[in-house]
């Protein structure tokens, strides 16, 4: 296997992810349940989206096709994105928005934290930028995921609810394919083993201090993002995420 068409893989994966859960953060606008979480969720979104095209412009340098990181956001379509399955899950009540974006930045802050150690420069040097915003995210989401759960009876049955919906699709976080194998041995990408090692024991830090029992680690999921099969929920957010590009094509303002 080449070794740049595995990177831009990766680097498509860490894009995508980052692009699908800012759009599902940016749902919230209008319908937080205070002015000042509104605002956080966006500020939070939007550091996301940013991430995302610094990811998606090095992988256009790399696929070298003609198409610029906003050609590789919003005119893909479904089986193309290699976004985690846990991101495109809907935010239903904040208990589950908080405890999906708690477990993705526990992935992602750990992600990070090892890239900006990569054998790749630039890879390193975007790492090292979205690490210093990922770190205020996880902070964030963590405090939430405690109060919520160590906080009112209602509170608390939300989010046990919120965890048993959604950690089926942390299998993607803690099991590695041949891609990121490949990409750890070059010195790119993380080690797995480590990585999974340290997503773990944070969730089960947290979880202890908001009085969450941490589940049994989730297994074999038959759908993978990470290879373009998704479940029903992303076709719907791509659907309204690329509506005007769609629409009308290479427009300028």
């Amino acid at each position: 296997m080449n070794p740049q068409n595995d990177l831009s893989e990766y680097l498509l994966r860490l894009a995508d992810s980052a692009l699908v859960q800012g759009q599902r953060l940016c749902e919230w606008c209008g319908r937080a349940p205070a002015l000042e979480e509104e605002m956080a969720l966006m500020n939070v979104g939007l550091d996301l989206v940013g991430q995302a095209r610094n990811w998606y412009e090095y992988a256009a340098e790399l696929l070298a096709d003609g198409r610029d990181a906003d050609r590789l956001a919003y005119r893909r379509d479904e089986r193309a994105y290699r976004n985690l399955l846990l991101v495109e899950q809907p935010n239903g009540d904040y208990a589950v928005t908080m405890a999906k974006q708690f477990l993705y930045d526990v992935w992602h802050f750990h992600t990070l934290a090892a890239l900006t150690g990569s054998a790749d420069a630039r890879v390193t040097g975007i790492a090292a930028k979205a690490l210093k915003e990922v770190t205020y995210h996880l902070r964030r989401s963590a405090e939430w995921v405690q109060r919520l759960g160590d906080g009112t009876e209602e509170s608390h049955r939300r989010m046990v609810a919120a965890v048993r919906e959604l950690w089926r699709f942390t299998v993607e976080l803690v099991h590695a394919d041949q891609v990121e194998e490949r990409l750890h041995r070059a010195g790119i990408a993380p080690n797995p083993e480590e990585l999974a090692t340290a997503w773990r024991a944070k969730v089960a830090d947290v979880f202890s201090s908001a009085g969450l029992a941490m589940p049994e680690p989730a297994s074999h999921f038959y759908l993978s993002g990470k290879r373009g099969l998704h479940t029903e929920h992303l076709g719907l957010l791509l659907a309204e995420m690329q509506f005007l590009q769609r629409a009308y094509p290479d427009a300028t303002w």
